[in-house]
Formats: structure tokens, C-alpha cells, sequence
């Protein structure tokens, strides 16, 4: 299968020889358009003026020629811009959507949300869900990644961006490429104001995901205004049909419409204009306006996903301003640690107020390197930026637009706390790190990004003590891209099916009896494949391994059934035996109802537990992960940091509160868009319940005892002993091994260790931590301990 990229690269060339076949060349030329080949990049663009030679990028220009000398004649500052792009298209009859969350919960396939049209794949671009139009427009919070070294750079680029979508889902019959290109024409023309021998459209493709389809971008000045690309094909081996349901998707950069009508020297203070005063203030720089309105026209050349040689082109900057390229740079870098930690701040807030958290792993990782970005360039600067502060000033400026950014504050706040101590500890270690790697008097880009991925060590820390050394460490210009893009290729060989399906001929799937009636326990049904000691059948009551829980046990036919699991909506049952019945015949399946019962009773109280942890700790709980078995349950949550025992608690009083109201289970079928997943930023939580909880509440209350007998205090005071046991236990065996007096390692008398007020479970978890063991073995633990530390005197006293 080929790449989108060389999807893309065939299918423009193909467009571009027949233009009127793939592009609304109609709707051009009706509004005095004339097509140009350009003489720079050999690309074929759309001007008014027959004989333009030059597109409109500005990669060609030469620069952004609209900074300091804007030519429209409205002028919107950042939310005027959406109140005026939603009043046109819904003169228009466009539908609008509210913004969905920037973490991508109904998709399998990606973790963040980066573009307009996400919110509706793959369901209603599929046709499987019908839209609330088929004309819509939505404003789209979108993250991507692979820019994060052009953040602060160029003046444009974002991590978080704002997507502006005019979006259609159209049968083929009702797909007008004409009338959308019009449209949007219109918006740019009059609504944006932008005279009409200044905009320049190129012709191009798209691909992703199967599909693809020609595009056009809009430019004007050297700024590409937005792009509208018509999806209209699906790749299929050996070629491509026409998809059922046509798209248009229309992506404008939000940010991109104030900065370019009041032509400011850069995007970030029309983005963000409330948060970049404070940072000025905070740092005591401002931009030099002389020097940014000469620079930031060029700025668009030192796109590092475009430029090979970077310091070539802060040469050629340098020579059209006049400016030497050092004192260019003194004044410019520092401006980019503000705009960046004045962006990643943005993009943290909409990441961690729609339920992300910072992580080693997943969508996680790259939310940890913009922050720990942001907090280095703070560390290099010496400038003491105070986080919560900035994430109040994003929110109440977006407030207009996205008022939900308010109202979850303390959560969002507490997190970043919780980062940056995280950070603060990594520098810390990093400093051991990095000395032990300096010994090799070199240092590769591959061993940077090691020290990065794995130990969080950032290149500025290395270059900085290699500096004092006087070992010349040189950070790649793309080095946090590179990172995120190892990372996505780490994350995408782990996806990697790794088991060999079983093949099952295009056998209609299981009916599931499990889902409507759940105390069924006998159910009659036709054997419809065998193989091996395998059983497919045309329905089953039997619930397979799924979602984290056990599967059912009974018998099939008279047979012992030792597992069932599923596959592709196929229900497979796995006996003890090769079955004695064969296919075709017709049989009965009995369950084992008390199994089951059990298995349901911490099913339930798994989304009691999801529920109330994110009633108690924040909207960012979400269930990561579960395991439900006869003998206990175990929940993955995401949460920032480890649950303090009084949490825990509070999780446990609120559940069994809930458990007693005695409150009717319901079900339903939730539409897709409603369902989530999250997959690190992981706390796990361990319960029981029903027969379970009776029979480990009897063991919890052996266990204590036992322990408490071990060390000769009640059980009260058992995990206060437990912590003296062990702190003295290790000082003993320290001063042991180096021959030392092992004095003050004495227990004290059981009158005088304190006593808690817990119930016996937490008094077992908290005896369990101390020893850092499981709560099964804390009385094994306390007799080894004990043991040890008497054998440690008598060791001593043999010595003397």
C-alpha cells in the first residue's frame, strides 16, 4: 500500500494535468481568475493579474509582505474574528457545532485532535452517524507536535492552534465544489475584507487515512489564509473508488486572521495579546519594533520543516535588515522563550482542562516536553514565571469563546504544580546524568535525544556544563520534533498486531444474549465452526474476556468450557476437550451463575469508583484500564499524582454511601462521539465487593492480627510499628555491613507507639506501604524484619 505522502505527490500531478476535472476551475474563471505556473517553486497557482509569475507563499516572495502595512479594511482582534466568520456562514445555513475536546476520546487511531474535521471522523465522514447538517462550521482547538521548534520562531507556528472548519458531508449528487469555493472566496473577499487582486490560490492535494482528493490553498501577501480540500476518493489496492459520502474540509488558522489584518510584527500578541503584556513586564523585554518589522517578514524563511541550513538563512536575514546576525539573535531568542512558554501555557490549558495529563508515554509525552520546555526556557532565563497566573490570564481572555477553560481552573493548576516539582527533580538528577556522559568528551545527536527521551535531561543543560568543560555539544534546530517523532514511532510498533488471527471464513457474527438479558444462564444454539478444541456458534449467553473482566465458565454441549474470548464480533469458546458434538448440531450452553454474579457485582463497582474518583479529584479521572475477577477488582485511573490514603477513603466511604441508596442499574447505548479512553497518567485502585468483600475483610482482619501479634502491639498500633521497624531494621543492617555501633535501632515499648483510628483495611494498607509490600504479606514481612534486626545485635555483640 503506498504512503499518503506518495497518494498525495500521484494524484496532484494527475489533478494538475486535468484542472478542470479536479478543481472549481468553472467558479475561477466566472470571477476573472487565470491560472500560472510559478516560476520559483513550478507550482500552478490561480491570481486576477494573467501575468503574476510568482505564487503567493512566502517561501517564494521572499517573506510576509503584509507586516506593518496590512491590507484589509476590517481589522479583528482575536474573538471578533469567530463572531464574524460564524455570522457569515450561518447566513449561509451552516449548522454550528460547540468545540470538542482537544483529546481525541472516540478515536482509535490518533490521542490529540488536529484539525476541524477530526470531531467528525471516522463516524460521519463513514456515514455511520448522520451530522446535525450536512453544512457546518465549528471552531476546533487542534495540537500538533511537529512544529514545537518553530514555535516562537517563525511568528506563526502553534502547538495549539485554532482551527476555523467549513465543512460539508454530501452524497455525490449533492457535492458542489463550485458553490463551497465561492463561498469561502466570499468570506475571505468581504468578509475578511482582503482585496481581490491580492489573493493568490494554489492548486494541490490531499491524503490521510485511506482518503484523498485535490485541495486549494488560499494565499495573500505570503500568508496562507486557509485550505479547502475536497475528499472525495478512497485508496483501494491496485487503485481508488469515489467515497459514498463527498467532504468538503475547510481548516483557517484562527490566529491567523488578526495578525494578518492589523499586520502586527508577530501572531502571538493578537493570539494571546493579555498573557504576552505580562510576560513583557515579568522579563523587561519588548520587542524592538524597528527590528521586528524588518525581521518578522522574513521570519517565515527559518520554517525548519522547509530550511536545511538554518544559520545560511539568519545569514541572508541578517543581510536584507542590516542587522548582525548575533546582536539579531540577543534580541530575537529571547522573544522566543516568551512567545513559547506564552503558547505551550495555552496549549497545556485546553490539554489538561479536556482530561490529558503529562505522561512518559502516549499523548501524555508530548504535553511533558512542551511543559518541560516552557520551564527550561523559564530556568535558562532566570525568570521566575508564575504558571497559574498565565493559565488565568488564557482563560479569561478565551472566556467569550470557550467559557468551560474557567471553570476548571484548580484542577488545571494543580497539575502543573505537580510538573513542575517533577521537572525541578528531574534537573536535579539530570545534573549526575549528565557528568557520567561528558566523560566520553563527545556527544551525538542520537545519544541527546537518548538523554531527552529516557531521562527527561534536556540538550540545554548538556550544552551548558559540556560548555564550562569545554566540550562543544551542538543541539540539532528540529530537536524537539525529532523527539516527538521517535516517540510516535516508538508508540506506533507497540500498536503492531502481534497475534495471528483465527480464521473464521466470513462467519456471520455471535448475537449476544449476555447484553439483553444478563441472568440468563441456559440458551440453545447452532455449532457453526470447530476448530480444534475452538467453538463458534450463531449466538451465545457466555460473556468473553473483555474490557478488563473475566470471561464466564459452564458448559457447552455437557462440555467444560475453560475460556472465551472474542474476535472481530465473533464469540469463541474454548473447551477442556475436542468436542464430542460437530458442526451443525444443535446444543445447550448452561453458565455458572455465581461466577458471573460476582464478576457483575465489581464490573459495577468499577464505574462506581471511576465515577466518584472523578467526582473527588477532577474531570481529568478517566478509566484507563480494569481488571474484574471472582476475587477482586483492580482500577486504572488517569490522576496526576499517587492517591493519599485520606483519598482513598473518601473514594471508598462515597462508593459504599452509594451502594447502600440501593440505586437501579440501567444501561445504555451511548453515541460514539460520547465514549472515551485515556492510556497513561495511570493511579491504579484495588477493590472487592459482594462475597468478595465479606471473604477479604475476614483475611484483612487475620492478617493485622497476626502482624500485630508479631510485633507486640494492638492493631491500632501496627503501621506506626511497622514504619519503626523498618527505619531501624535498614539503619541496623546500614552499620552492620560497614562494622559500625548499631545504638538507637531498640523498638520502643509497645505503650508509647501510636495508635490510629482506622478501619482494619486501612490499617493493613497503611502497615502494607511501610513495608512496601502487599497487604497478604505484611505479617510474613513483620516476622523477617523482626528476626533480622534481633540477628543484627547478635552479629555485634560476637564482634565484641
Amino acid at each position: 500500500m503506498k504512503t499518503d505522502k506518495q497518494v498525495k505527490k500521484e494524484f496532484r500531478a494527475k489533478a494538475q494535468k486535468q484542472p478542470e476535472k479536479h478543481y472549481p476551475v468553472s467558479a475561477l474563471k466566472e470571477l476573472g481568475f487565470h491560472r500560472n505556473k510559478c516560476e520559483k517553486c513550478g507550482n500552478f497557482f490561480w491570481s486576477t493579474d494573467e501575468n503574476r509569475s510568482v505564487c503567493g507563499d512566502a517561501q517564494c516572495l521572499g517573506g510576509y509582505q503584509f507586516i506593518g502595512s496590512p491590507n484589509t479594511k476590517k481589522k479583528f482582534d482575536y474573538i471578533e474574528t469567530w463572531d464574524a466568520f460564524k455570522k457569515f456562514f450561518r447566513k449561509k445555513g451552516y449548522f454550528e457545532y460547540k468545540r470538542y475536546p482537544v483529546v481525541a476520546r472516540w478515536r482509535d487511531d490518533v490521542y490529540w485532535v488536529g484539525a476541524s474535521v477530526y470531531p467528525f471522523q471516522p463516524y460521519v465522514v463513514s456515514g455511520e452517524i448522520k451530522p446535525k447538517s450536512n453544512a457546518v462550521i465549528i471552531p476546533q482547538p487542534s495540537l500538533r507536535f511537529n512544529d514545537i521548534d518553530n514555535v516562537g520562531v517563525t511568528g506563526s507556528h502553534y502547538v495549539c492552534f485554532d482551527m476555523l472548519g467549513q465543512l460539508h458531508f454530501e452524497q455525490a449528487k449533492d457535492y458542489d465544489m463550485e458553490t463551497y469555493w465561492k463561498e469561502y472566496f466570499e468570506w475571505i473577499s468581504k468578509g475578511m475584507t482582503v482585496p481581490e487582486d491580492e489573493i493568490v490560490v494554489h492548486e494541490d492535494a490531499w491524503a490521510g487515512g485511506g482518503t484523498f482528493g485535490p485541495s486549494m490553498e488560499f494565499f495573500s501577501k505570503g500568508m496562507e489564509i486557509g485550505n479547502q480540500v475536497y475528499m472525495q476518493y478512497q485508496v483501494e489496492e491496485g487503485g481508488a473508488c469515489e467515497l459514498d459520502i463527498k467532504v468538503l474540509d475547510m481548516g483557517q488558522g484562527h490566529e491567523r486572521v488578526p495578525w494578518f489584518s492589523t499586520g502586527k510584527s508577530n501572531s502571538y500578541e493578537t493570539t494571546f495579546p493579555t498573557v504576552a503584556k505580562y510576560l513583557y513586564k515579568l522579563t523587561g523585554f519588548k520587542p524592538d519594533e524597528e527590528l521586528m518589522q524588518k525581521f518578522l517578514p522574513f521570519s517565515a524563511l527559518l520554517n525548519l520543516d522547509e530550511v536545511e541550513d538554518v544559520n545560511k538563512v539568519w545569514k541572508h536575514i541578517s543581510k536584507q535588515t542590516g542587522y548582525d546576525v548575533k546582536k539579531m539573535k540577543e534580541k530575537i531568542l529571547p522573544l522566543v522563550a516568551i512567545y513559547s512558554i506564552g503558547e505551550h501555557s495555552r496549549a497545556a490549558l485546553f490539554a489538561l482542562n479536556d482530561g490529558a495529563l503529562p505522561s512518559n508515554v502516549g499523548g501524555g509525552y508530548n504535553l511533558r516536553t512542551i511543559l518541560r520546555r516552557a520551564f527550561g526556557f523559564a530556568d535558562k532565563n532566570e525568570w521566575s514565571v508564575d504558571s497559574q497566573k498565565l493559565i488565568e490570564l488564557h482563560a479569561r481572555f478565551l472566556k467569550p469563546m470557550y467559557p468551560e477553560l474557567s471553570k476548571n481552573l484548580k484542577n488545571v493548576n494543580e497539575i502543573l504544580e505537580s510538573e513542575k516539582r517533577k521537572h525541578v527533580e528531574n534537573v536535579k538528577r539530570s545534573g549526575q546524568i549528565i557528568e557520567s556522559v561528558l566523560k566520553d568528551k563527545k556527544i551525538s545527536k542520537a545519544e541527546l535525544i537518548e538523554l531527552y527521551d529516557s531521562h527527561g535531561v534536556s540538550p540545554e543543560d548538556v550544552e551548558k556544563e559540556a560548555g564550562e568543560k569545554g566540550i562543544s555539544v551542538k543541539i540539532p534546530d528540529d530537536f524537539y520534533a525529532m523527539v516527538s517523532e521517535r516517540h510516535e514511532q516508538k508508540e506506533s510498533k507497540l500498536r503492531t498486531e502481534k497475534e495471528k488471527k483465527i480464521d473464521l471464513d466470513k462467519l456471520p457474527e455471535t448475537e449476544k444474549l449476555y447484553w439483553s438479558n444478563w441472568k440468563k444462564t441456559e440458551f440453545d444454539a447452532v455449532v457453526l465452526k470447530i476448530i480444534g478444541s475452538l467453538v463458534v456458534l450463531d449466538r451465545t449467553g457466555f460473556y468473553p474476556t473483555s474490557g478488563g473482566q473475566e470471561h464466564d465458565t459452564g458448559e457447552l454441549g455437557g462440555q467444560k468450557i475453560e475460556a472465551v474470548f472474542t474476535q472481530n464480533g465473533h464469540i469463541i469458546h474454548s473447551l477442556s476437550e475436542k468436542p464430542l458434538f460437530k458442526e451443525g448440531d444443535k446444543i445447550r450452553g448452561i453458565i455458572d451463575f455465581e461466577r458471573r454474579e460476582q464478576l457483575t457485582q465489581h464490573h459495577t463497582t468499577a464505574h462506581l469508583v471511576n465515577a466518584v474518583a472523578r467526582e473527588l479529584l477532577g474531570r481529568h479521572v478517566w478509566q484507563a484500564g480494569a481488571a474484574k475477577t471472582v476475587e477482586k477488582g483492580r482500577l486504572d485511573i488517569s490522576h496526576f499524582e499517587n492517591l493519599s490514603n485520606e483519598q482513598l477513603e473518601k473514594i471508598e466511604v462515597r462508593v459504599n454511601e452509594l451502594v447502600k441508596k440501593n440505586i437501579a442499574i440501567g444501561s445504555e447505548i451511548l453515541p460514539r462521539e460520547k465514549a472515551g479512553r485515556v492510556q497513561d497518567g495511570i493511579v491504579r485502585i484495588n477493590y472487592v465487593s459482594g462475597k468478595a468483600a465479606e471473604k477479604a475483610t475476614g483475611e484483612k482482619s487475620s492478617f493485622l492480627e497476626e502482624t500485630a501479634f508479631a510485633m507486640g502491639v494492638s492493631k491500632q498500633q501496627v503501621p506506626a510499628r511497622a514504619r519503626e521497624l523498618f527505619s531501624k531494621w535498614k539503619k541496623a543492617r546500614k552499620a552492620v555491613k560497614k562494622g559500625k555501633s548499631i545504638e538507637g535501632t531498640e523498638l520502643e515499648p509497645a505503650k508509647k507507639v501510636q495508635k490510629e483510628e482506622l478501619s482494619d483495611e486501612r490499617l493493613l494498607e497503611e502497615t502494607a506501604r511501610a513495608f512496601s509490600t502487599q497487604p497478604e504479606h505484611v505479617a510474613r514481612t513483620a516476622k523477617r524484619f523482626m528476626e533480622e534486626l534481633k540477628g543484627f545485635r547478635n552479629v555485634k555483640k560476637c564482634k565484641n
